[in-house]
């Protein structure tokens, strides 16, 4: 009707088989933005205004030249063609999309459900074979077997712990329900905490600590904290060769905490650094398995605690993930060796 308006303003200098045509491209863009019953009304109704107020005589529903009589009919027949053919078209094309996504699920499923098969099953397995072996084999074996084996356990334990925490923080990222609980945290402790999970003798790295003089304690979920920079150090240690020097900084900033986790490895990829923090994510051909959470859940519990997480490349080598995260910080003063 927009359309018809500015013809008919027009229509001393507008030949009315102009007018047809810009109505029909009218309806044709119609049909691109709506469904097909409004596209059909627009049809019909474009067809009724070209006969009223264009075909000669105008202002009435009488067309006298047969021509003109064919070409309405025509009009209105491929304004009707146009809405149902494009409305077929937007639909196979919806179909197409939801094919794809369908199919990139089930890849992503598949490759879910190979990850997972994998990581769960090789610690479960050592929990097997050691605790059989202690059963089966107990008086033959030396007390240093029994202590190795003890260990396999416990550091396979530990693995299979880590791949269920992972698993129960994705799911309560994607709840949408993720709520801090804020409460003041020694940084200092915390740090110290998390770096002795790690062992230095089972991966041959090199950890090291700077933490900020005149740190104050800072108001934040301590545990959302301490899973964001465990993951980003076992992220070093997986990722880097044995010998690499793995760096944990901490420091004050004038809106809160600064966390800087950065190593001295080869780095990522500078078309992989947009994608490190996605679900599932893992880089290729580096022979290295994992079910590509590690990082998202860095990435989602940093989000929900208000704050930024960013990749770079040292320019000397090596990767630098910071973190920084808006917090209420204390008066009080506390100094860390």
């Amino acid at each position: 009707m927009l359309v018809a308006g500015i013809c008919f303003l027009f229509s001393d200098i507008l030949d009315y088989h102009v007018v047809a045509l810009l109505l029909l491209v009218t309806v044709s863009l119609a049909a691109v933005s709506f469904d097909i019953r409004p596209v059909l009304l627009a049809a019909a109704l474009s067809a009724l205004i070209w006969d009223i107020f264009f075909i000669p005589p105008r202002f009435t529903y009488v067309v006298k030249k047969a021509e003109d009589l064919v070409l309405l009919a025509m009009y209105f027949i491929i304004a009707l063609f146009s809405a149902v053919l494009t409305a077929r078209i937007r639909g196979m094309e919806s179909l197409a999309r939801q094919q794809e996504e369908k199919t990139r699920e089930v890849t992503l499923y598949n490759t879910i459900l190979n990850s997972l098969s994998h990581e769960l099953r090789t610690p479960i397995a050592t929990i097997i074979g050691a605790t059989d072996n202690l059963q089966e084999n107990d008086d033959k074996l030396s007390a240093a077997n029994r202590v190795k084996l003890l260990q396999e356990i416990g550091g396979a334990a530990f693995r299979l712990n880590q791949q269920v925490e992972n698993l129960l923080n994705i799911s309560r990222l994607e709840s949408g329900f993720l709520q801090p609980r804020k409460d003041w945290t020694d940084i200092g402790e915390l740090i110290h905490h998390i770096l002795r999970q790690f062992d230095p003798s089972a991966s041959l790295h090199r950890i090291e600590k700077q933490i900020g003089p005149n740190l104050p304690l800072f108001r934040l979920d301590k545990g959302m904290l301490e899973q964001v920079l465990y993951n980003l150090v076992n992220n070093a240690l997986v990722h880097t060769p044995p010998g690499s020097l793995v760096f944990v900084y901490a420091s004050h900033t004038d809106n809160g905490l600064k966390l800087v986790v950065e190593d001295n490895g080869p780095g990522f990829p500078e078309t992989a650094i947009p994608r490190v923090f996605d679900k599932f994510y893992r880089l290729k051909d580096t022979g290295i398995t994992g079910t590509g959470l590690g990082l998202s859940i860095v990435k989602g519990f940093t989000e929900a605690m208000g704050g930024t997480v960013m990749l770079e490349n040292r320019p000397s080598g090596g990767a630098r993930f910071i973190v920084l995260l808006p917090a209420d910080s204390s008066p009080s003063i506390i100094e860390h060796e």
